[in-house]
């Protein structure tokens, strides 16, 4: 049959790579020659952006597509400057009226966690991370803060739920209507302690954090508040609610991790 849609999650997603001509060719020349078949083609185009685009939060996190918001915003590493200026290029050609899919979404993914995220490497959410740690040696380690305004483990990040992600993707498809770029997370930001003490509450076990310094070659690049704002989302017509942190987690312990096969 006819290809009527291209979801495309691909990239270099280590928030560390430092390979810019790797990141360049994946993640802005590869969706730009996607993005131009899909005009020439007639073929929906959703995308997968990510909330590292907004830095260090200075900006907000409003996921105003207009490029002049776009502009303003400063992205700490190379990951999250190709997506943000492959969502300039987007908003830039549709805003010159050239040609564009019939429908295009960009998602700002915010802190995705949930199962078959295995082989990320040091990608992987800290959801996992933390279920790993524990059940090798019964502690979870979590940065120290080098931020006056935050104790240590209060850095603050907004974890949504891979299942919540894949349904804003289903709920797109079935509203070709509904083009922009949206963010895509709770809408609350949570500390990494929270997360960290809803993994022990899963398994049973009775919290132990470990403290290291934040390594110094990120420390000051280093996001210590992000949440989605989710008006924008919910302006285009998604109504369904978003799974918290403590449910996810037990979901994501009982139902994968803690099983024999977690690929499900």
């Amino acid at each position: 049959g006819e290809v009527e849609a291209i979801v495309h999650m691909g990239a270099v997603s280590s928030t560390t790579e430092t390979d810019a001509d790797l990141i360049a060719a994946t993640n802005v020349r590869l969706p730009l020659a996607l993005w131009e078949w899909c005009a020439r083609e007639g073929v929906r185009f959703i995308y997968a952006s990510s909330a590292a685009t907004y830095g260090d939060g200075s900006q907000g996190f409003d996921d105003d597509p207009d490029p002049g918001s776009l502009a303003r915003l400063r992205p700490l590493n190379p990951y999250g400057w190709s997506k943000q200026l492959f969502d300039r290029m987007v908003a830039r050609r549709v805003a010159e009226g050239r040609p564009a899919p019939p429908q295009w979404a960009g998602l700002k993914f915010f802190n995705v966690y949930g199962p078959n995220e295995y082989h990320k490497g040091s990608m992987r959410s800290v959801a996992l991370q933390a279920f790993e740690q524990i059940r090798e040696r019964g502690a979870v380690t979590l940065f120290r803060s080098h931020h006056p305004d935050y104790v240590d483990g209060g850095q603050l990040r907004d974890f949504v739920w891979v299942g919540d992600c894949v349904e804003v993707v289903a709920w797109l498809l079935g509203h070709p209507g509904v083009s922009g770029l949206f963010n895509v997370g709770t809408g609350r930001a949570r500390s990494f302690l929270d997360l960290a003490h809803a993994v022990f509450a899963a398994l049973g076990r009775e919290p132990r954090i470990e403290w290291v310094d934040t390594p110094a070659e990120i420390r000051e690049r280093y996001q210590y508040f992000t949440e989605a704002r989710m008006e924008r989302l919910r302006a285009a017509g998604y109504d369904a609610p978003f799974t918290g942190l403590e449910e996810g987690v037990v979901a994501y312990v009982r139902d994968y991790l803690a099983t024999d096969d977690p690929y499900r």
